[in-house]
C-alpha cells in the first residue's frame, strides 16, 4: 500500500488524473478491491490538487467517472459471470465467504439504497455491483444509486483529501476506520432484521397451532 500510495504522490497531470480514474474503476469492477485501492486513489488525488498538480475539477471528475464507470461494469460482470467467480479458485482464495454472504444479504434486503450505501462501507464496496447483477437488480434502479453513490463518494474523499493536504494520511486513516464502523453497523442490522423475522416467524406458528389442533378435531367428529 504504501508504494502504491508513494508512486501516486509523485504523478502530476493527466497521468495523475488517469491513475485516480483506474483504481475506483478496477475496485469494484471485478471483485478486485483486495488489490487495487480506490478510496486512497480519491484521496491522493485530492492531495495532489492541494498541491497544485492537478485541478481539483480534473480529480473529482476522475474519481466520479472511474467509481460509477467501476461500478457499471462490476454489475454487468456479477449478471453474467458471477456465480462463475465466486466458484473458482482464485474466487475462494480471494473473496472471504462471510463478506460475500454479509453483501448479498445486505442488496437484498436493502435494494437500491444498499447499493448507495454499500459505496461507503469498507469491504462491501468491492462486492455490491457485482453481487447487484448476480440478484437481478433492475439496471435502471442500479444506475440511478450507483450514480448518487459514485458521486457522494468521490467528491467527499476528495474534498477530504484537498482539505487536509499534508496531513492526508490522518484522513486516510480515520476514513478506513469509519468505512468498518458503517459495516459493523450494517451487519448488526442485518442481525437484528433476521432476529425480528425468526421471531415473527415462531409467533405465527404459535397462534396457527390452536387454530389447526381444533380444525383437525372438527374433521374426525364429523
Amino acid at each position: 500500500m504504501s508504494f502504491i500510495t508513494n508512486n501516486l504522490l509523485s504523478l502530476s497531470g493527466w497521468t495523475a488524473a488517469f491513475l485516480i480514474f483506474l483504481f475506483p474503476a478496477l475496485e469494484s469492477s471485478v471483485f478486485l478491491g483486495f488489490v487495487f485501492p480506490g478510496e486512497t486513489a480519491v484521496i491522493i488525488g485530492g492531495v495532489l490538487a492541494y498541491e497544485h498538480r492537478i485541478s481539483l475539477a480534473l480529480a473529482i471528475s476522475a474519481a466520479i467517472v472511474g467509481a460509477i464507470l467501476g461500478d457499471t461494469v462490476g454489475y454487468f460482470v456479477g449478471r453474467v459471470y458471477g456465480r462463475r467467480i465466486l466458484g473458482s479458485k482464485l474466487g475462494r482464495r480471494f473473496l472471504k465467504p462471510d463478506h460475500v454472504s454479509l453483501a448479498e444479504s445486505f442488496i437484498s434486503r436493502r435494494g437500491g439504497f444498499g447499493v448507495f450505501l454499500g459505496r461507503f462501507a469498507a469491504a462491501l464496496r468491492a462486492f455490491v455491483p457485482g453481487l447487484a447483477g448476480m440478484g437481478g437488480m433492475h439496471y435502471p434502479t442500479f444506475l440511478i444509486f450507483n450514480v448518487l453513490g459514485g458521486v457522494s463518494w468521490a467528491v467527499g474523499f476528495t474534498l477530504a483529501g484537498y482539505l487536509a493536504g499534508a496531513s492526508f494520511k490522518k484522513v486516510q486513516s480515520y476514513s478506513s476506520v469509519a468505512g468498518y464502523i458503517l459495516m459493523a453497523i450494517i451487519i448488526l442490522g442485518i442481525i437484528l432484521l433476521i432476529v425480528r423475522r425468526k421471531r415473527k416467524e415462531r409467533q405465527e406458528a404459535l397462534s396457527s397451532g390452536p387454530s389447526d389442533a381444533g380444525d383437525s378435531s372438527s374433521d374426525s367428529d364429523n
